[in-house]
């Protein structure tokens, strides 16, 4: 492998199908080019760095970003400390544990499957509000706005707000985005206003949830004291950050990688629209298939270790390409064909180990229902792009557009 190809890895050229790509990587499992990151792109490679100890996903541990060419993109300019995906045990363990005392088992064992009937009631609306079927933008017009929907429903955001908040969450999701026909210094400006207008919105609704708490989860956070103590604001704000990003982008992307590939593949969107309980086998088969993560950037070993007879010095950046592992062949039988009754799905795409998506059970829910309802309601959808065109980000992978038409829509 060449620089070139590493270099392809990041080329918006290669956003539509980055997949032969990571197949040329997987001829050389792990890649390291002077100064460079170690690129690691094998199944059982990947997972077993994801459930080592000895890496860690909190950048202060390494020893240069210089080198690191998404070391800048992924960055966080805020003064808020790090959220705890960026964290190592045992602060992540710790802030993890709060959070999820909140939002899943064992202490909230309903509170994802409880807001089914409030998802769907949104996934609904939006589809009613598409308008002309002869040219609808699934991105803007429905994958989009519904997720963001969702995190200020989950976290109680007051629906006269939702307006201003999704507005924050578009400027920063465009911040993760970058425009190379925009001015840097515009969109860097654009960005920092809107992390401090939404850090002071957050500030002020959990200083009211505190005086007034509500059954959100914002709430909850704010006033709930553990065998871990409480939250301080500055970690209640980071979480709540960390929760409408990391919730947004992904799921942003998910659905839409999931549209354009059912659309692809018609026979699979017919059996989803007369067997509604193929959505969930079929989204575990898009998280393999099309993952709305593609790559893990900036790891790094406490110590050296040896992956595959190289020695990974201690402080090295390490990509993890997740979305070639998932296309391994030595793990998965013809793994290039998207099939929703494979039997076997252990997949890269929520990731693995201590950082697996902590919004894992919602993502599923939201994908499963909004595309179960697209294939409902559509009628004879097609589309009017393909490929579409690409973000730019080469690590939150997905259309940045998905033009289609349809026939008409059902009731």
């Amino acid at each position: 492998m060449t620089q070139t190809l590493l270099h392809q890895i990041l080329d918006y050229a290669n956003r539509a199908d980055p997949y032969p790509i990571y197949e040329e990587l997987r001829r050389t499992p792990v890649h390291h080019e002077a100064d460079g990151p170690y690129v690691i792109s094998t199944y059982y490679e990947i997972r077993s760095l994801l459930h080592d100890p000895r890496i860690s996903s909190d950048a202060r541990n390494l020893a240069s970003s210089s080198a690191d060419p998404l070391a800048e993109s992924t960055s966080e300019e805020t003064a808020l400390p790090p959220g705890f995906l960026r964290l190592d045990p045992p602060e992540h363990d710790r802030m993890r544990r709060m959070t999820n005392r909140h939002f899943g088992p064992p202490h909230s064992p309903h509170r994802v499957d409880g807001m089914r009937p409030e998802l769907h009631d949104i996934v609904a609306g939006l589809i009613d509000g598409l308008g002309d079927p002869g040219r609808i933008d699934l991105v803007e017009q429905f994958s989009y706005p519904f997720p963001v929907t969702v995190i200020c429903r989950l976290l109680g955001v007051p629906r006269e707000d939702e307006a201003r908040f999704h507005t924050w969450a578009d400027t920063l999701a465009a911040s993760l985005d970058p425009d190379p026909d925009a001015d840097p210094a515009d969109r860097g400006k654009g960005a920092a206003e809107a992390r401090m207008q939404l850090g002071m919105y957050l500030a002020g609704l959990i200083e009211e949830r505190r005086k007034n708490p509500g059954d959100d989860m914002l709430s909850q956070l704010a006033a709930t004291k553990s065998e871990d103590g409480q939250m301080t604001t500055m970690e209640l704000l980071s979480t709540a950050a960390l929760l409408l990003i990391a919730g947004h982008e992904t799921t942003v992307n998910l659905i839409t990688n999931g549209m354009l590939t059912l659309l692809r593949n018609p026979d699979v969107l017919q059996r989803l629209r007369t067997e509604p309980r193929l959505a969930v086998p079929l989204v575990e088969e898009l998280l393999r298939f099309e993952p709305p993560v593609q790559l893990l950037p900036q790891r790094t070993p406490l110590a050296d270790i040896e992956v595959r007879g190289v020695t990974i010095p201690k402080g090295s950046s390490i990509w993890l390409v997740l979305a070639s592992g998932n296309r391994d062949p030595q793990r998965f039988e013809n793994p290039d064909r998207f099939d929703p009754d494979r039997p076997d799905i252990q997949h890269l795409g929520l990731g693995s180990g201590i950082h697996s998506c902590f919004g894992a059970p919602l993502a599923r829910l939201e994908a499963q229902l909004a595309l179960s309802e697209l294939a409902r309601r559509l009628e004879n959808p097609r589309l009017l792009d393909d490929p579409p065109p690409y973000r730019q980000n080469a690590v939150l992978r997905g259309p940045r557009h998905l033009r289609i038409a349809c026939d008409g829509i059902r009731p």
